[in-house]
């Protein structure tokens, strides 16, 4: 077992100098100061930090006269007056490859700016003779691939607004999602392939165009098609037949869309103007819309991607993501920063191979790939160019930072939580941090973090709910379809007045670093003690036996239910009574007695979200009686075949 804290990387003199970090410190006049110093400022003094980042990157816009900052939580108003593009900030000044893109079956291409700016402009000029505007939505039922880039990129110039769904989504899921945005043009694939298996998403395609009654056009990617044939997507048109499933609008190819030439221009619109519209995991209820704008997402990007990635030019940059997710908008911002995002089409199944043929230099993926890599004997090899692992989605134990320091030693691991909502970490590490085991170094720039008790007052060394007590820029700025507000303050504002409760656990260390201890709305309380379900599955899943786990307790108003605990085997694994009492004996030695499972069962699979999530409300609203078409939406799920095995 890795004792919690454990120091497992600390930054050299040479790691510290030449951070990203640390320059701006210098310019700031602020070299030698704590972090935690540097931190207050950015959060008591927001005007002037956010002026300084935007001056400091020297953001493509016009700056204007008007405030930093105007109002409270909800409703802050950011840089009034001010008016910039994002595709501007990404596209105005790289030079040589600006992104590279492989898939599982080894395609891969290359991308260089000339030539990105180039598809851009085409790409754009068909959006328009298509009638898309400012203001407009453009959908996008893409895999990770360049054309999904392009197009976004293309969307925004224009002002009008991204949205984007990946095709492992079931129909109703995308039409929940794109029906409440109204887009006016679709972009979606014929298929993609997964694990060496081909979908084919033509029909589904189809049934989607069928049910967004806003839209004028749909635009036909054959990727499937063009893989199985083996040349480029845009080589290819669509298939006879896909004009005639859709029931009303215009059907183009890609190549169709791009046909013609189109010069490069950005519409330069307010700070606060609608970039994208993401979306809530949806596994509960109706997604919800969340709308991101131009100024705080390039504001955010920059500084999170600079300073706690430290990322720049001649960096490489790798995130495992589909389009569904928010790393993917993280991703590729990346170009924001001069870097180059590697973009990847398929099943994990060997992501440190890709990232030593790419010369990756920052490598993000799930805490769960971590955790499996350690647990399958994988050891990484080829990663001379390799300065940082990033690790988010859920919280990551303590053996999996000690891991990843032996297998590659001098690496630091920065675990990154936060969340859709913001498009960033809350929480995460520097190059000026030393990283030990189970902790995340600090809070990040500009996020205002505490932990608070139940009387809403900060905690410092105790778990507690996390709140932002101050805005960020990269907050949303509105959900689509919310006139008044009242989804969006019902969301994050209706326990703390005026205080955006995030629904994680946290503590505050002394020193600002953290730790996660998951969803607060699933939490343990047994025998009025309250526990994190992050440490429980710290305990069960250190046993080799067991591949992946659930716990769920069914008390509720105040009366002790069962603790069950559900576990899915590894290969070759039997859940024996030697393993059970093994596991009932361990939890009651590190955890607690309160905390040893009434029943331990096994399952085939843990239900998870399509970005990697377990679902512990779901599988509780089950436990406890729920229809499961009520408790969760199957649609927004990687695996809901496994929820028929959840009954108490």
């Amino acid at each position: 077992m890795v004792e919690e804290g454990a120091l497992v990387w600390e930054p050299t003199a040479e790691v510290a100098g030449r951070a990203k970090l640390t320059a701006y410190l210098r310019e700031q006049d602020r070299i030698g100061a704590r972090y935690e110093d540097v931190w207050q400022w950015s959060v008591d003094s927001p005007a002037e930090f956010w002026q300084s980042i935007w001056d400091y990157f020297g953001v493509v816009g016009e700056r204007g006269d008007g405030p930093v900052i105007t109002g409270t939580m909800p409703g802050a108003e950011w840089f009034t007056g001010s008016s910039l593009n994002y595709a501007e900030n990404a596209l105005a000044s790289g030079e040589g490859t600006a992104v590279v893109f492989v898939s599982e079956d080894g395609a891969r291409q290359e991308i260089g700016y000339d030539e990105l700016r180039s598809e851009v402009g085409r790409v754009r000029a068909g959006l328009v003779r298509l009638g898309v505007g400012r203001g407009d939505r453009v959908a996008g039922y893409l895999p990770n691939i360049p054309q999904a880039l392009i197009a976004f990129l293309a969307t925004v110039s224009l002002g009008a607004i991204w949205s984007a769904g990946s095709p492992d989504f079931g129909v109703p899921s995308i039409v929940d999602r794109f029906r409440q945005i109204e887009p006016k043009v679709l972009i979606a694939v014929d298929g993609y392939a997964y694990n060496g298996k081909s979908f084919d998403r033509s029909a589904a395609v189809a049934e989607i165009a069928a049910m967004l009654p806003s839209l004028r056009a749909t635009v036909w990617i054959p990727y499937l098609t063009a893989a199985e044939e083996g040349r480029p997507p845009q080589q290819a048109e669509p298939a006879p037949g896909h004009a005639a499933a859709v029931p009303s609008g215009e059907v183009v190819g890609w190549e169709g869309l791009r046909a013609e030439e189109g010069p490069l221009e950005f519409e330069r619109v307010p700070f606060g103007h609608p970039l994208w519209i993401v979306y809530s995991s949806g596994t509960t209820g109706l997604p919800k819309p969340i709308v991101h704008g131009h100024g705080g997402v390039v504001l955010e990007h920059l500084k999170s991607l600079s300073f706690h990635q430290d990322l720049g030019e001649g960096d490489v940059f790798f995130w495992y993501t589909t389009t569904g997710w928010m790393m993917w908008n993280y991703l590729i911002g990346a170009l924001l920063v001069g870097a180059v995002p590697v973009l990847y089409d398929g099943a994990p199944n060997d992501l440190w191979t890709i990232a030593a043929a790419e010369g990756v230099t920052y490598f993000g993926v799930g805490a769960p790939y971590i955790i499996s890599s350690m647990k399958s004997g994988v050891r990484p090899a080829g990663l001379d160019r390799l300065r940082g692992i990033g690790s988010t989605g859920s919280p990551l134990p303590p053996e999996g930072f000690a891991w990843v320091a032996e297998m590659l030693p001098g690496v630091p691991l920065g675990s990154f939580s936060g969340g859709t909502d913001v498009c960033t970490g809350f929480v995460g590490a520097t190059p000026l941090h030393e990283i030990r085991a189970g902790v995340i170094p600090c809070r990040s720039l500009g996020a205002a973090i505490a932990a608070f008790d139940p009387t809403g007052k900060p905690v410092i060394g105790e778990v507690g709910e996390l709140v932002l007590t101050a805005p960020m820029p990269s907050m949303p700025v509105m959900f689509w379809n919310d006139p008044d507000g009242e989804r969006y303050r019902d969301s994050y504002f209706d326990v703390y007045p005026g205080v955006w409760r995030h629904g994680d656990w946290i503590k505050i260390n002394e020193d600002g670093s953290c730790v996660i201890y998951g969803r607060s709305d699933s939490t343990l309380n047994r025998g009025g003690v309250r526990m994190g379900t992050s440490e429980f599955y710290r305990v069960v899943e250190r046993f080799e036996d067991i591949a992946d786990s659930l716990v769920i307790d069914t008390g509720q108003l105040g009366q002790e239910g069962r603790l069950l605990l559900y576990v899915t085997l590894a290969e070759g694994s039997t859940l024996t009574d030697e393993l059970v009492t093994a596991l009932k004996t361990t939890l009651r030695e590190e955890l607690s007695p309160r905390h040893v499972p009434n029943e331990i069962r096994e399952v085939p699979g843990i239900p998870r979200t399509l970005s990697g999530k377990k679902l512990e409300v779901p599988v509780r609203k089950i436990l406890l009686g729920a229809p499961v078409e009520q408790a969760a939406n199957l649609d927004a799920m990687a695996n809901p075949e496994v929820l028929r095995h959840f009954r108490l």
